[in-house]
């Protein structure tokens, strides 16, 4: 597009979109939803202890402020008007704790992310209080089984393990909230009059949130234990919060909030009943909307918050299955193995051989999600021979993403009863061709691409650009774009992709059990035995003043 023409370009809005491993900032065409910039930063994980996964908040808005400012310069670049933009939405990784001091603006604590697994113990410490230790005993208010994977359980081990926290709520200083309330928060003011608010598909992750009332749950609260007055309050995902306070976007208000998958839903336009996508992030998450009428799954799936299109208007619900490992799994084989210095190289060294050759590889780097819910089971690659080599790990890194969907579109179709003929996806693992070859294979179903990869962000733009007040984003079916798609079909026979499903099926079992709340934590050296370490140290004393003597 000429640039005499960019100039001529109707309304725009933003999306910040904040994932696990990057956040981004991206403005979009509100008539054509056309892509027109965007900016990206990569960010830092921290791994304190096995099982332990944080992210620095500071570092988190840091890195929003950043890619707002660099969109807007190449915007510029390109003559186009940031004066256009009329709205920004927030999309972000779900579950994912934060608690800040209200009075300095300052976090107290690390955000400890949704793959963290340092709270079973508090889990099995809750589970106890429950009649027959029944993990789904919140399901029909919450949709969620008791798992480190929600915040409820973050937040309770925060205030049992973080001083300054403790402190903070007794002081009354003390906010918390997922990563798009501490976002919208600190762009609107932060300590200066900050909005503090999340909407209802982030709280309905939290296991404090009755799915129903579309409130916070005081009897949920109770049993957690959280003080209800530093909870942020619900809003819908489509109306405006308030509005930006520094920066070039000063004065746009922030006007569209979803959970990155709920995001990613809206954003395929998946607004019927039925309706599925699949996004491959981080981890791996299948939605399919069931309308205004929550069902809830008898296959290890579970219930969430779908949308909720503007104050006075119906919430909608999804069945969620929830993959803790994909995109992390090939971050995996880069980072701590070294068998790739990049991404696209670990495609292709799968494509290299083109089988697993019997390797098959589980990463339940987190335990298992959806449909086992299986906190004790750890990663493992099995079927090795002396013929195996990277380039068949690589493979089977790449098919225990494809294995690990197939369990729970499995899952998905029994609880619905009506199979899906294809499945939509998106995510940024979406750009290898290989995946989505063997996707498809792997579910014997057609695989549909967008050609505009950008589903998540897109989800909140929409949002963002519909909320009352805006209006300049019609979400009416009639007015929505026709999205150009890549298709991939199966290309063995079923028999094949049963088999190899089995063998899958047999190394997950495999998996389970590895771990426990009473296993070892933290230091691991023999001196944190403490009559052990007296033996092995008088032993070496004694044999020191031994050869002293003879010497």
């Amino acid at each position: 597009m000429a640039a005499s023409e960019r100039t001529a370009l109707g309304p725009l809005v933003g999306a910040i979109d904040q994932g696990t491993s990057s956040t981004r900032f991206l403005v979009f065409n509100a008539k054509t939803a056309e892509l027109l910039s965007h900016h990206q930063v990569e960010i830092k994980q921290e791994f304190p202890r096995e099982g332990w996964v944080e992210q620095d908040p500071k570092e988190i808005l840091n890195s929003v402020y950043e890619c707002v400012e660099k969109t807007c310069e190449k915007m510029k670049q390109l003559n186009i008007n940031i004066g256009n933009i009329r709205a920004i939405g927030v999309t972000n990784q779900r579950e994912t704790t934060v608690v800040w001091d209200k009075t300095t603006g300052e976090p107290l604590y690390n955000a400890i992310v949704w793959l963290d697994l340092r709270t079973q113990s508090t889990v099995e410490r809750l589970l106890k209080r429950i009649p027959g230790k029944n993990k789904t005993f919140s399901k029909f208010k919450t949709g969620l089984p008791l798992s480190t994977y929600f915040s409820a359980v973050k937040l309770r081990w925060l205030l049992d393990n973080v001083e300054e926290i403790r402190k903070a709520v007794e002081d009354r200083r003390a906010m918390f909230g997922t990563i798009d309330s501490w976002l919208i928060w600190s762009l609107t003011g932060g300590k200066n009059g900050g909005i503090h608010c999340t909407d209802v598909t982030n709280a309905s992750r939290t296991m404090l949130f009755n799915i129903h009332s579309l409130e916070w749950d005081p009897e949920l609260c109770k049993f957690f234990d959280i003080p209800m007055e530093i909870l942020p309050n619900v809003r819908s995902s489509s109306e405006v919060y308030g509005l930006m306070k520094s920066g070039a976007l000063t004065g746009v208000p922030i006007s569209g909030c979803l959970g990155d998958q709920s995001a990613a839903l809206v954003g395929q336009m998946c607004f019927r009943d039925g309706q599925a996508k699949n996004t491959y992030g981080t981890g791996c998450f299948l939605l399919c909307n069931t309308g205004q009428k929550s069902v809830f799954s008898e296959h290890g799936l579970i219930t969430t918050i779908a949308y909720k299109m503007g104050r006075d208007k119906p919430a909608f619900y999804a069945l969620e299955g929830s993959v803790a490992i994909a995109g992390a799994v090939v971050r995996w084989l880069r980072d701590n193995l070294g068998i790739a210095k990049t991404s696209q190289e670990v495609e292709k060294l799968a494509a290299d051989v083109g089988t697993s050759y019997g390797c098959y590889f589980v990463p339940a780097f987190s335990g298992l999600y959806a449909p086992y819910w299986e906190p004790s089971a750890r990663g493992i690659i099995c079927g090795l021979t002396q013929f195996t080599n990277k380039s068949h790990i690589a493979f089977a890194a790449l098919e225990a993403v494809c294995f690990q969907t197939r369990e729970i579109l499995d899952a998905m179709n029994k609880d619905c009863g009506i199979p899906l003929s294809q499945l939509q996806v998106d995510g940024g693992m979406t750009n290898n061709k290989i995946l989505m070859q063997l996707q498809s294979d792997i579910l014997c179903i057609p695989v549909v691409k967008p050609s505009m990869p950008e589903t998540t962000a897109l989800g909140a733009a929409m949002a963002a650009g519909a909320a009352e007040g805006v209006g300049v984003w019609s979400l009416n079916p009639g007015d929505l774009t026709a999205v150009t798609c890549e298709r991939f079909e199966p290309q063995i026979n079923p028999e094949e992709s049963e088999y190899r499903y089995a063998r899958w099926k047999k190394a997950v079992m495999k998996s389970m059990g590895w771990e426990t709340s009473d296993s070892p934590n933290g230091d691991t050296s023999i001196f944190c035995s403490l009559p052990l370490g007296i033996f092995i140290m008088s032993s070496m004393v004694m044999l020191i003043g031994a050869k002293y003597i003879s010497g």
